[in-house]
């Protein structure tokens, strides 16, 4: 992969949004490629760089119907000349996702299993025995943390505050490995999600810095939203002519704009709020939903 991929990268002033007390620049991810977008590379860099030192030609990697690691993985891997298997949660549908469409146009091989079996992350017999290197769903591991970490390679300005959607809490555990003294705040997209620091604090490669997460924005749980936040992410793209995602940066950027009224942060903090992608996800809503 060329690092022509990284050529979009900027950084937004969004102050004026949530508070003329607090500054808030917006690190667009969502800029950096229009497939492999967010943090999505980051964390599959070093586990596709690895693959190639073992000259493995397979990658298997699993996810959902809309998956922004599977799109993610697939591109990538069809740039660097590698087979790809996604293993894709539930029975095969009678129409595929638009994710699965594009997934699979990129050369992924599209392997469905039980919920049970993606559970146990069952590799399918028929692949049993191929030479094969895997990726975590959602490239979480040290070795996507290690990739997210370089996410601050991109950060020119001095921040009080990291902001940022939790999954998996691969990308907030790169954000605190490259961190210096900067606050890093995550806001879990997942309901109940209460081993999340420990899964976190097993990816730190140092001594705990300072860390917090937020566990009140999940709207429900994974992929849930509400009237609310599709008319936050309408007036926030009004706004800012910035569109998110209401999986992962919808609900971070509403947490934040909530925290600001809070109080939560001093005054005069400046945050960095990192736009992680995912915007394909949004064709999953209903029509009409979003103004961009």
């Amino acid at each position: 992969m060329t690092t022509d991929l990284y050529n979009h990268i900027t950084t937004d002033p969004v102050s004026s949004f949530f508070s003329e007390d607090i500054h808030v620049d917006v690190l667009r991810l969502d800029q950096m490629h229009p497939v492999i977008s967010g943090n999505k590379w980051f964390k599959l860099r070093y586990y596709l760089e690895a693959a190639k030192k073992e000259n493995k030609k397979h990658i298997v990697t699993f996810g959902g119907a809309w998956s922004n690691h599977i799109i993610a993985c697939a591109a990538a891997c069809h740039a660097e000349g590698l087979l790809c298997t996604g293993i894709i949660r539930g029975e095969e549908p009678a129409v595929y996702s638009k994710t699965l469409q594009e997934a699979k146009a990129y050369g992924m091989h599209l392997r469905f299993v039980s919920r049970e079996e993606y559970k146990e992350k069952i590799i399918p017999g028929t692949i049993y025995n191929d030479d094969y290197s895997i990726i975590p769903e959602g490239g979480y591991g040290s070795i996507g943390a290690e990739g997210a970490a370089t996410i601050l390679n991109y950060c020119n300005k001095n921040y009080t505050h990291y902001c940022c959607a939790v999954g998996t809490g691969t990308m907030i555990a790169g954000i605190i490995n490259g961190s210096n003294n900067e606050i890093i705040i995550g806001i879990p997209v997942l309901k109940n999600y209460y081993h999340a620091e420990e899964d976190i604090q097993s990816l730190l490669n140092g001594p705990s810095k300072k860390w917090q997460l937020v566990h009140d924005y999940h709207f429900g749980g994974y992929a849930k939203y509400d009237k609310s936040l599709l008319l936050f992410m309408n007036e926030f793209y009004q706004h800012t002519a910035i569109p998110t995602d209401f999986v992962y940066t919808g609900k971070l950027l509403y947490a934040i704009k909530d925290l600001v009224k809070k109080k939560f942060f001093p005054s005069q903090s400046r945050l960095l709020i990192i736009h992680s992608g995912g915007l394909q996800g949004n064709a999953s809503l209903p029509p009409g939903s979003l103004l961009f």
